[in-house]
């Protein structure tokens, strides 16, 4: 049964919590004791329904507030697929969360209010996906109660949804009318809005393909333990941990071991103490190499013929993430998979309006939530492939060497 990752986003009070909150309580994916909390805790609502979004809005000063704050994630199973659902915030102020949250997503959920239309935050979220490559995207027309169903309203926001879609180069979109409160469209098909053709949200979730995904060309995988038992029954043993990040392994292939460059033969493959002759994307294997190589953390093991970039100046995207401003000059820690290197903002180049993807000249500090392009130079040779390409081995984060809290997102061009 495979995984599929997805988000919801939106501007503040579009429905977010509630939908996922609807797509548990419908799907019955909530146990007895959390039903029972979810409805002592609202037993008090004028209508004595229950508050679906509680489900998620876990922080305390979220329940207070009624907003979501902090990225909150699910998971859930049903007979087809296995799910992890991050609720993003909707204000402005944590943008950052978002990113975090859509980062690795298959898929994002773009919540649009009925009433209101496309509106900045539906943009800005929109551009943040494009600008992370999340693969599909849901525009889901909620509380289209508040508009008794009307189909018109829905094609015009499609309509002037699509508009955005083009611009950003979104290719794989898909529109539902929908009401996360009374469960429209959500798990079950609506009879409301016969005039809709299309699937409700979890029948769509359930059956997209996501194979295509995943790369099986480029052949990436980078060390993460290095295992030397040093028994006598392994005396010889020398083994280099780490998940697949993408493309096949198999015993035989040549490979090249970066950033040093020397080359050699997989003698094997091993999955959990096993022996296998071949290994795919997202799969924790120990390779075996034919030659006594000095490999360390970080390293990368890919195939001859077809190889990254190495580098260490790097053309980037960065999310600022920290309450304090970002400086030209400043250093860090830089994580990239497995790889920890020390490395510098050499240079700020431009910002980045997330509304309009107009470049904007620096002026001023770099605050948080702002999108810049960058060059950062680190002190090792950094393996790498450009985002746009390969966005598993394209990304990675800042970290301050201080505080130890992640300061930026890293986008590598």
């Amino acid at each position: 049964m495979d995984l599929l990752r997805f988000i919801t986003a939106g501007s503040v009070d579009d429905g977010k919590s509630t939908l996922i909150g609807r797509l548990l309580y419908d799907s019955k994916n909530i146990l007895i004791d959390q039903l029972e909390a979810l409805e002592k805790s609202t037993k008090n609502r004028a209508d004595g329904s229950v508050d679906l979004a509680l489900l998620t809005d876990g922080l305390r000063a979220e329940r207070e507030q009624g907003i979501t704050i902090d990225v909150a994630y699910r998971y859930f199973t049903t007979p087809k697929r296995k799910f992890i659902i991050a609720d993003a915030p909707g204000h402005v102020q944590y943008t950052r969360n978002m990113i975090t949250g859509a980062s690795n997503a298959n898929l994002i959920i773009i919540l649009i209010d009925a009433r209101q239309g496309v509106v900045e935050q539906t943009r800005r979220h929109s551009i943040i996906a494009s600008l992370l490559n999340v693969p599909h995207v849901i525009v889901a027309i909620n509380k289209m109660d508040l508009v008794d169903y009307s189909q018109s309203v829905f094609n015009n926001i499609v309509n002037e949804y699509a508009e955005v879609a083009k611009q950003l180069g979104l290719d794989d979109v898909y529109y539902i009318p929908m009401s996360a409160l009374n469960g429209d469209n959500v798990v079950e098909k609506s009879s409301i809005t016969n005039w809709y053709e299309g699937k409700p949200l979890m029948q769509y979730l359930e059956e997209i393909e996501i194979d295509n995904d995943v790369n099986f060309t480029d052949s990436r995988f980078q060390v993460q333990f290095v295992i030397r038992p040093q028994t006598e029954e392994l005396h010889d043993y020398r083994g280099y941990a780490g998940r697949v990040i993408s493309g096949v392994y198999k015993k035989g292939d040549k490979v090249k071991v970066l950033p040093q460059g020397n080359e050699s033969t997989i003698s094997s493959i091993e999955i959990a103490g096993e022996e296998v002759q071949e290994a795919f994307p997202q799969q924790a294997i120990v390779i075996q190499l034919a030659d006594d190589i000095d490999i360390s953390r970080g390293d990368s093991i890919v195939k001859t013929e077809n190889l990254p970039k190495v580098a260490n100046e790097l053309e980037v995207l960065l999310c600022w993430m920290d309450d304090k401003p970002l400086i030209s000059g400043n250093k860090y820690l830089l994580q990239h998979n497995s790889r920890l290197v020390k490395a510098m903002v050499k240079h700020v180049n431009y910002k980045l309006n997330v509304n309009t993807l107009q470049q904007q000249a620096i002026n001023d500090e770099i605050k948080l939530n702002e999108i810049v392009a960058a060059t950062i130079k680190t002190v090792s040779p950094l393996v790498f492939d450009s985002y746009s390409r390969l966005s598993v081995n394209g990304n990675a984060i800042l970290i301050d060497e201080t505080s130890n809290n992640t300061v930026a997102a890293v986008m590598i061009g």
